[in-house]
């Protein structure tokens, strides 16, 4: 018996921490007033295969199925597609139009560091707001999240009308854009000579390709820099990205944002910024969020390309996330109140237990039957400051022992006197 590769059960101390994560994510999301929402894993196989969902490599990846009545079916690989479905089939919700979800997603893809078969994806999307704030606000929400994570991270963006429209300058020509766009978006993992084979190999010429290689070998080149070289200063693309980059400099969020030409992001329903987030240390190699804006996907599922759905949404990756919090010391919640029975009063414990959860008090009962020293040394190393000691005398009198292990001191009170106590001081 063995987990299908790529697959994880979850369980103890690193449920605890994925437990925590997921429990910020939701804070922040809250906070920046996104709403909760659960979307179907289960899809119509032409929904997650139109050419206006994922693209021909994510599609190499999708789970597909066919149930008892022959339809043929998929499981998401991401949480986007399924969000747009919901708006392509609620045309009467109010815009801005602002959501989370945090759930499973699937792709039979290469297992590596980071990346599973079946993982958790934790995405917020925004409907109905067309200018540059909407990426602004995003890009503030995941400096937060990762801030209250303790992770140091570097946000890399471009945007892809303008990547299209500096292609296009270049002389790549329109039914390459995409292609190349993929090729350039694997520039650090390929390196220099391997762009150039991709390059050739997909029909550029050696001069088309030459210019781009040069392009790529510059280290670092700024959002001006390549306009200017490529005089597209007050084109579309650029007239975004200028705004963009404007605000990122006024919400002093240019200390973490460095612009980056060349990303592009694997899916191909992208229509404007593009952005991803990564370990500023070095240490971990994939990216830990990532997403953009996709202003055609949800009109074009409905059929009414004229209808404006303007969006842009962000994705974090539990999976890359957990790679660099696993090995860090877990946060114990102190907040555990343990009830411990001496003697046959198990009983009186549980019962003792069922009035502090009734009043709110998260309570563990021991129940291993270890002599009272080994039971008060387990709650000591989990952080837990109260426990509550029943023995024959205390079941008598109807009373409990209240101990605070911070203190090493302890009172003998009423229930109710201890509700009180543990209410104040938790």
């Amino acid at each position: 018996m063995q987990n299908v590769k790529g697959t994880y059960d979850y369980f103890g101390r690193e449920q605890a921490i994925r437990k925590q994560v997921q429990q910020t994510l939701q804070e922040v999301f809250e906070l920046y007033d996104f709403d909760g929402m659960e979307s179907t894993i289960l899809n119509e196989l032409d929904l997650l295969t139109s050419k206006y969902a994922g693209g021909e490599e994510i599609l190499k990846e999708m789970y597909q199925l066919t149930d008892q009545g022959s339809r043929s079916l998929g499981l998401r690989y991401d949480l986007t597609i399924p969000f747009a479905k919901v708006m392509a089939l609620n045309s009467g919700i109010e815009l801005p139009f602002k959501r989370y979800e945090i759930g499973k997603v699937f792709r039979d893809g290469p297992v590596k560091r980071g990346r599973l078969r079946e993982f958790m994806q934790c995405d917020a999307d925004v409907v109905g707001i067309q200018g540059p704030q909407a990426e602004a606000e995003l890009m503030q929400l995941a400096a937060e999240v990762f801030e209250r994570l303790e992770i140091p991270v570097r946000l890399k963006w471009n945007n892809r009308r303008f990547l299209g429209e500096v292609l296009e300058a270049i002389g790549i020509q329109p039914g390459m854009m995409l292609t190349v766009m993929l090729t350039l978006d694997k520039a650090a993992k390929i390196g220099i000579e391997g762009v150039r084979e991709e390059l050739l190999s997909k029909g550029a010429d050696a001069d088309t390709a030459n210019e781009l290689i040069a392009l790529v070998d510059r280290a670092n080149p700024t959002f001006g820099e390549v306009a200017s070289r490529y005089g597209l200063t007050a084109s579309p693309g650029a007239l975004e990205a200028a705004a963009l980059q404007d605000l990122i400099q006024k919400l002093g969020l240019d200390s973490i944002c460095e612009f980056d030409p060349f990303l592009s992001r694997g899916l191909s329903f992208y229509t404007g910024t593009v952005y991803e987030l990564f370990d500023a240390t070095g240490g971990f190699a994939s990216s830990l969020s990532g997403g953009g804006r996709y202003d055609a996907v949800i009109g074009q599922l409905i059929g009414k390309d004229e209808i404006p759905y303007p969006t842009v949404g962000i994705s974090f990756g539990m999976e890359s996330i957990m790679e660099l919090l696993r090995d860090r010391p877990q946060r114990t919640d102190r907040r555990i109140v343990m009830v411990i029975p001496i003697g046959d009063t198990i009983p009186q414990a549980l019962r003792a237990a069922g009035e502090l959860r009734s009043n709110g008090i998260r309570t563990r009962v021991e129940t291993a039957g270890r002599k009272l020293k080994k039971s008060l040394a387990g709650a000591s190393s989990k952080g837990i400051r109260y426990v509550i000691l029943i023995g024959e005398s205390e079941a008598a009198a109807n009373c409990l022992r209240l101990k605070d292990m911070n203190g090493m001191t302890e009172s003998v009170v009423s229930m109710e006197e201890a509700v009180r106590l543990l209410r104040q001081s938790l």
